[in-house]
């Protein structure tokens, strides 16, 4: 079974909710290593999502996520906005004028919002950034089933992929300037990255 519009804004308005849910998380993850900015910022950015959705959901998968691209650019502050923003751009170019997301689909899209993120912040597996939760959770979501499935397995590999941020040093980002002392702390985007993926997945079931 695909997914329509309504069940994509259905699923953005999942994951705002966990954004607001795990804010102050988020904030501490960035307060150890960036500037505590990150879940106030994704908190506002979604909230404004939600906002744009309520005054209308737009007709297609594609237009639901180039909404969420604009609104994410336009609200979220610091780096985030602009890597999800990128994010959800590429993926609506892949969602093309179709009323249903199928698997092979989203695994394209999945793959498109990664090339963007990669794009914008030249990132590879291994900074300790989003990359790290979001390019496994990509290779994750080719491994078969249905929608709910594939993006359990996205779910569960970024989950994996921000914790081994843990153990990385950064080299990207505002993290990069503290080195070794950044050791022992996970990654805030790669964090707000698995809770995203975590909320489509359970949106999808």
């Amino acid at each position: 079974m695909g997914c329509d519009a309504t069940r994509v804004a259905a699923a953005l308005r999942a994951a705002a909710a966990v954004v607001a849910e795990h804010r102050a998380e988020l904030i501490e993850l960035d307060r150890a290593i960036g500037d505590a900015d990150h879940g106030e910022n994704m908190n506002r950015g979604f909230e404004a999502l939600v906002a744009a959705l309520d005054a209308g959901v737009p007709e297609t998968p594609a237009a639901v996520a180039k909404l969420a691209a604009t609104t994410l650019i336009s609200k979220v502050g610091g780096a985030a906005g602009p890597l999800y923003g990128t994010a959800f751009l590429r993926a609506s170019g892949k969602l093309g004028t179709s009323d249903e997301v199928d698997v092979p689909t989203l695994i394209e899209a999945l793959k498109a919002a990664l090339e963007g993120v990669q794009a914008r912040g030249k990132a590879v597996v291994g900074d300790a950034t989003m990359v790290d939760a979001l390019a496994p959770a990509v290779e994750a979501a080719a491994t078969g089933g249905d929608l709910a499935a594939a993006l359990t397995a996205a779910a569960d590999a970024a989950d994996r992929g921000a914790e081994s941020t843990v153990d990385l040093v950064p080299r990207k980002g505002r993290a990069s300037y503290l080195g070794e002392r950044a050791v022992g702390h996970m990654d805030p985007g790669a964090r707000s990255t698995a809770l995203l993926l975590r909320a489509f997945a359970e949106a999808a079931r």
